[in-house]
């Protein structure tokens, strides 16, 4: 058996072995799961699933909770530790609060906002070179693979009515959006700007959320 790798430095998840790195995905994408859920997705048997639970148990990594739906004994199920979230990608957000906490004591909570605007605009014309599609499900796709690809874990789903939903698993500047609610104001309007389309933010991981989800729509009178 592959051993747990220690968690002791940030985005460790690539070190995990395949069955864990798995395992910790799908927790990190569901919020909760139970074992037999985890053994079909994964297509081994619950035993097998165990195995690796309790390694991952050993490690900080996952702990058990019980979840009750109806009559019957409560079901077990299992969930991310707050440990965990180590191993998932960070973009330098030790350095970046640090570097916003100066702006602020020495300019104010607007030059904050400024400072994160001037970032965006920064980004963005990336951002448009590679979101690009002329219609508005090819962009968000696009859009899906930028994000995924600096670790937000990006998933597209939806699409009828030109109505998509944009999940995002992990967030990379979660201490950043945790001190600064700004970070994640100007995130919504790059969307917006890079897709040409109304987004509205309705669950945000900083907010408690498992997830941050954007649900997207055609501006009004645009072509879908």
């Amino acid at each position: 058996m592959n051993p747990t790798p220690a968690v002791d430095s940030a985005g460790a998840l690539p070190s995990f072995a395949s069955t864990k790195r798995e395992i910790l995905l799908t927790l990190k994408r569901d919020g909760e799961v139970d074992l037999g859920t985890l053994a079909r997705r994964l297509r081994v048997s619950k035993m097998a699933v165990y195995r690796h639970v309790k390694d991952l148990e050993a490690s900080g990594l996952i702990e058990r909770s019980t979840k009750r739906s109806g009559v019957g004994r409560p079901r077990l199920t299992l969930k991310l530790a707050p440990g965990a979230s180590s191993i998932f990608p960070k973009a330098y957000s030790s350095i970046t609060c640090a570097v916003l906490e100066f702006i602020e004591k020495k300019m104010g909570r607007e030059a904050v906002e400024d400072a994160l605007r001037s970032r965006q605009a920064t980004v963005l014309p990336d951002y448009e070179r590679r979101v690009r599609s002329d219609d508005l499900g090819g962009r968000v796709h696009e859009l899906a693979v930028v994000r995924d690809q600096e670790g937000y874990m990006a998933e597209v789903r939806g699409g009828a009515k030109g109505r998509y939903e944009l999940f995002e698993y992990n967030c990379p500047i979660i201490a950043v959006a945790e001190k600064y609610g700004e970070a994640c104001e100007v995130e919504n309007e790059l969307f917006r700007r890079v897709l040409r389309a109304d987004v509205d933010t309705t669950h945000r991981v900083v907010a408690g959320d498992h997830v941050c989800r954007f649900l997207i729509r055609p501006k009004r009178g645009a072509t879908v």
